[in-house]
């Protein structure tokens, strides 16, 4: 996910309502582990950042890989329920960010955010950033 301000020549930039929209859908996706859906609205050319792992956090690279990944990080724990909360999405031209927290057992146990490129109207790259209790 390189950093960048402007869509690249070439890639048209989207309007908000069209970002929010396949942001939504993400995001219910997402809650509900339905990698499926959540692949559906990835790029051909996709990669997912997670916030764990070696390097710092992890990069999936690849449709295979992302799904995979995805597949992973929503199978079931066995712990106790998890709710997440939002707050609006930012966006901007060809992105999108999401800020989330995870409660269990109402205590905060985590806050994040989600950093969404687009190419076109699918999800180029997922970059996750989060802050965890001590």
């Amino acid at each position: 996910c390189p950093t960048r301000r402007r869509s690249p020549p070439g890639r048209a930039e989207m309007d908000r309502a069209t970002i929010a929209a396949v942001i939504e859908r993400f995001s219910a996706a997402w809650e509900a582990g339905d990698v499926e859906t959540l692949m559906a609205l990835m790029a051909p050319e996709c990669e997912f950042r997670a916030s764990l792992g070696p390097e710092p956090g992890r990069s999936y690279t690849g449709r295979e890989a992302v799904q995979e990944a995805f597949e992973g990080f929503l199978a079931p724990n066995g712990g106790p329920a998890a709710v997440t909360e939002s707050v609006p999405v930012l966006i901007g031209p060809d992105f999108a960010v999401t800020r989330w927290t995870v409660r269990v057992e109402g205590r905060i146990t985590v806050r994040g955010c989600d950093v969404f490129e687009f190419d076109g109207e699918l999800i180029r790259c997922k970059d996750t950033y989060r802050k965890s209790a001590g």
